[in-house]
């Protein structure tokens, strides 16, 4: 009772008002704090994802870019030898910009918690580096033209690209994809701890609102004499905040004295944290542009809301640019791949692709066509994609024609958003209007231009979707370029079939006629019976063989085949040489035939199993009706079978 009386009669209203409101100001304080800590743990969290973990995500991603393309070049500097230097500088290139990227991850590393991550991505360098060494071996082995005529190191080429490079690179691409998929997982947890800790914060803020509920049933006990209706207000106020539940706005009023400003701050501080709730969980469920209005600009609970809400929006959407970005360069990245045999089919595809994914009205692909008569290079439009109809319009650009030849021209893109009222028009069927903006692109690698893309839109396109449009670019000019040498190698190669079908036309009207003069000559013979009984004695005693101009055996008789050991098959085409021993006499015969003077000496001949026979050697030159050699017969006679 004493203590109560204590606490009656001691006390006065104000000063255990003021106590309470210190006790609620307290609380806020330490709500605060913990609000703050939270809010800087998120604000960490942020800034890891922000400042090293997309940044790492980024440069993986351009590692395994680069791993692709220098497998790619590689493998074409050792398959296509008539590969153009342009070509070759792009593995050059990769290899001066590698240094740059490995510094890069050098330095993001160091701030890596994940230690294996560390020892992964070192592991990939280094074996990277090993590649790259490798591959600068290939280039310096095959630097000219003249080297791919050496087979010994064309093959040691292929064998070091086969057994090592493209293994190791592919090997390095799985370590790259894996180290990708956890930074990727390290983006998601950062998600899941912020939302984590605007649970918390929510949390914090009921807890609150159950804290002052209590302090609130305690003040109002202890000052119930004095106090009636707004104690009683707010009494009611906080038995509500002390189950969870926010009290609707009863407009009330109160007079303008303690206890009044207190139902009155009450008031306000429900209404704050209505909105405080309300934005908390609209931004745990990732709505970012959920509004809200701090109490005042030392509101440091909501000043700190709205900071994270503005960090959290900008990380999403620059989440949201790059993987759009990301995903478009892989989805165009395969359809040139798909469509890489075809200029015309490749323009097709691509422009109503582009035009589509970035979400323009109108497109327009300019290709500039191969010239092999010294004129002058001009641009055609290859295919032009509007509300979804091609449009097969018949167009030169000349090198400083209109916007798309000044793109051509000054190798730069050209982005307007004043367009002229006559340049074009986007038709539908409900009738034609100018565009927004006009962006025109060049097709632009290694410094020469294959063209321009241009975009015609009623949006006005962002910075990051040109910086796109422009990558995209990049890769359309490596695929025309890459078709084109495709199709000059196709050519090439009929060209090729073409003469070889000529050469072999001739060789058959050659052997067509040869055959009709050995038909004619046997008719010849058939004719002169009184010499039948002559040449078969001549033909079974020795051994006959007919060879052409340049001592190739056409024909022979049995007795070369029983004598030798030879069929009639394997001798014909067989060069003479092969059947001496010694070439000594056999050139000093072919000088003395090659003159039209017959030749006659003694031989040694070597038969199938190499065994060598003593004979005398005959021979004549035979001419045709223009005095021209045409073939030789050697006439040999085998004296014995000796042991030489």
């Amino acid at each position: 009772m004493k203590r109560k009386s204590f606490l009656n009669f001691t006390l006065s209203i104000r000063q255990k008002i003021i106590g309470g409101f210190l006790i609620i100001i307290l609380i806020f304080n330490i709500n605060g704090v913990f609000s703050v800590i939270s809010i800087n743990q998120s604000d960490a969290i942020i800034r890891e994802s922000a400042e090293v973990v997309n940044p790492s995500l980024e440069q993986i991603e351009n590692f395994r870019l680069l791993v692709t393309q220098s497998r790619m070049y590689i493998t074409n500097w050792v398959y296509q030898q008539a590969s153009t230097e342009e070509e070759r500088t792009l593995l050059k290139n990769l290899h001066t910009s590698y240094p740059d990227l490995k510094d890069r991850l050098s330095k993001l590393k160091t701030q890596w918690a994940d230690g294996q991550q560390i020892a992964s991505i070192d592991s990939v360098i280094v074996a990277f580096d090993k590649v790259v060494k490798l591959q600068k071996k290939i280039m310096n082995d095959l630097a000219e033209e003249e080297d791919y005529k050496n087979d010994a190191l064309v093959t040691a080429s292929r064998s070091l690209l086969l057994q090592n490079i493209l293994p190791e690179s592919k090997l390095l691409l799985s370590k790259l994809e894996v180290l990708s998929r956890k930074k990727q997982n390290e983006t998601e947890y950062a998600k899941v701890s912020l939302i984590e800790a605007f649970n918390r914060l929510r949390l914090i803020t009921v807890g609150l609102g159950a804290f002052l509920l209590f302090g609130g049933l305690i003040s109002a006990f202890i000052i119930s004499g004095n106090i009636t209706q707004p104690i009683k207000y707010i009494n009611g106020v906080f038995e509500k905040i002390g189950t969870g539940e926010l009290p609707a706005d009863g407009n009330r009023t109160f007079d303008n004295d303690e206890i009044g400003q207190m139902a009155n701050s009450a008031d306000k501080l429900i209404n704050n944290l209505r909105s405080i709730s309300s934005f908390a969980e609209s931004i745990g469920k990732g709505d970012y542009q959920a509004s809200f209005t701090p109490v005042s600009e030392k509101d440091v609970l909501g000043n700190a809301l709205v900071e994270m809400r503005n960090n959290l929006a900008r990380v999403a959407e620059e989440d949201r640019r790059r993987n759009w970005q990301n995903e478009g360069i892989a989805f165009f990245g395969n359809l040139l791949q798909k469509n890489n045999n075809d200029i015309e089919q490749l323009s097709d595809v691509i422009i109503s692709n582009l035009v589509k994914y970035i979400k323009a009205n109108q497109g327009g692909l300019f290709i500039v066509n191969e010239q092999t008569d010294g004129s002058e290079f001009y641009m055609t439009l290859a295919s032009c994609y509007a509300w979804d109809r091609k449009k097969f319009l018949e167009q030169k650009v000349f090198p400083g024609d209109g916007l798309a030849g000044q793109a051509w021209q000054e190798q730069r893109t050209i982005y307007l958003t004043e367009v002229p009222q006559d340049y074009v028009k986007i038709t539908s069927g409900l009738g034609e209007a100018n565009p927004n903006c006009i962006l025109i692109v060049p097709l632009r690698v290694n410094e020469e231009v294959f063209g321009v893309v241009e975009l015609a839109s009623f949006n006005e396109m962002q910075s990051y979707e040109i910086d796109f449009v422009e990558k995209v670019a990049e890769g359309i000019a490596s695929a025309i370029a890459s078709v084109r040498i495709s199709q000059r190698t196709r050519l090439l190669l009929d060209e090729s079939s073409q003469m070889s079908q000529q050469i072999q036309e001739k060789e058959q009207a050659i052997r067509k006629s040869s055959e009709q003069l050995e038909k004619a000559r046997l008719e010849m013979e058939l004719t002169r019976r009184t010499n039948q009984e002559r040449d078969a004695l001549i033909d079974a005693t020795n051994l006959i063989i007919e060879v052409d101009a340049k001592f190739i055996i056409q024909k022979v008789n049995k007795l070369v085949e029983k004598k030798l050991g030879y069929t009639v098959t394997q001798m014909q085409g067989m060069a003479l040489d092969f059947l001496f021993d010694s070439y000594t006499k056999l050139d000093e015969a072919k000088l003395t035939l090659m003159k039209g003077v017959a030749w006659s000496d003694f031989v040694t001949v070597k038969d199938r199993g190499f065994t060598k026979y003593k004979m005398k050697l005959a021979a004549v030159a035979i001419h045709n009706e223009n005095n021209q050699i045409e073939k030789y017969f050697f006439l040999i006679s085998d004296l014995e079978q000796t042991d030489i």
